[in-house]
């Protein structure tokens, strides 16, 4: 059997890592910082308890959940998942936060969705990766826009924040896509 001549958790910078209990007080100060609760989540912004926290990353059938970590220093920064996979489909959802400000603007996220879609289409199989976005979330929209995902559509007005009302886009990538933006990133830095 041939395998691939990659690590399946490393990238340049980030890795995939199984959830630590250490990392829940610093998931804590996360879910105090409302501009982080607003653009991983639509619901209500309210800081989760040791217990909630806690719960994140167990194993599920239906989800792969990872912990990001940088690899010169082994900080947490953030998760990525991939949950609501429907096995007979091929297809899951994609969810993704970097916690604190400071990681924020590094290619951390970009480098991570590389890392959660090679995964998803080389290790689960999957065929299609979905998510929703805040239109207000502009650096999401592009991190993902750089991975390979592709406005599918919008679901209009659904989010209410601050008064305003603001719609929520619709996003995914195929497999096949994805492997032929693969094949020609490689051949340029050839």
């Amino acid at each position: 059997m041939t395998t691939t001549n990659f690590n399946l958790f490393y990238g340049e910078r980030i890795r995939l890592s199984a959830a630590r209990e250490e990392d829940i007080s610093i998931m804590m100060k996360w879910g105090e910082d409302a501009e982080y609760l607003r653009n991983v989540d639509t619901e209500i912004a309210f800081p989760k308890n040791k217990e909630e926290l806690a719960l994140e990353g167990k194993a599920s059938p239906n989800e792969v959940y990872f912990r990001l970590r940088t690899i010169e220093d082994d900080q947490l920064i953030g998760f990525i998942a991939i949950h609501s996979i429907e096995w007979n489909n091929r297809t899951g959802l994609l969810a993704i936060g970097i916690g604190d400000p400071s990681n924020h603007n590094k290619g951390y996220g970009t480098e991570a969705l590389k890392l959660i879609l090679r995964y998803a289409f080389h290790e689960l199989n999957l065929d299609r990766v979905g998510l929703e976005v805040i239109e207000y979330n502009k650096g999401g929209v592009r991190a993902y826009e750089k991975a390979g995902f592709q406005q599918e559509g919008r679901k209009r007005s659904v989010v209410y924040r601050d008064g305003k009302r603001y719609d929520m886009i619709v996003m995914g990538v195929l497999r096949h896509e994805w492997e032929v933006s693969q094949r020609s990133l490689t051949n340029k830095l050839l």
